[in-house]
């Protein structure tokens, strides 16, 4: 008798998490365009509240290999709040290059005035995104190049 009323609740749970994984948004070139997008839009608006919404609220954000890791929305916020403060006519592009499971790779270039000096940076780089199943970035790890003229 227990086994016809544990086998019918397995099966339900399978089915029932079965049809959550169908329901989260994988990750496809399609998605990562959409957020580089939107990570994008946030960069030039100087946005902070905006960029940290692309992010978990546990997120880990990598800027420089050897730098503390940025901690959560709220650390990742604080830091774009500060990074942004003197940049002006910000521009940003990407391109992916890859995506594989909920992992994705982009290369971005991004330039942008200094307000404080008027000097022009031109940034080139590259960064590889986790995603979480609701289309969330969990972590941002980047590498990129300053030239300044």
């Amino acid at each position: 008798m227990l086994k016809r009323l544990v086998r019918p609740l397995l099966l339900a749970g399978f089915l029932l998490a079965l049809g959550s994984a169908a329901q989260a948004k994988a990750l496809d070139t399609k998605a990562l365009e959409t957020w580089l997008q939107k990570y994008g839009a946030s960069w030039v608006a100087r946005d902070a509240a905006a960029a940290g919404l692309l992010f978990t609220a546990d997120a880990t954000y990598h800027e420089m290999p050897f730098d503390p890791v940025k901690q959560g929305r709220a650390a990742i916020q604080d830091y774009w709040k500060t990074v942004t403060a003197d940049q002006r006519d910000i521009q940003f592009e990407s391109k992916v290059i890859a995506v594989n499971g909920n992992t994705g790779v982009a290369h971005w270039k991004a330039t942008f005035k200094a307000q404080s000096t008027g000097a022009t940076i031109a940034l080139d780089g590259v960064f590889v995104l986790e995603f979480d199943a609701s289309g969330q970035c969990k972590s941002l790890r980047e590498w990129w190049h300053v030239k300044a003229g």
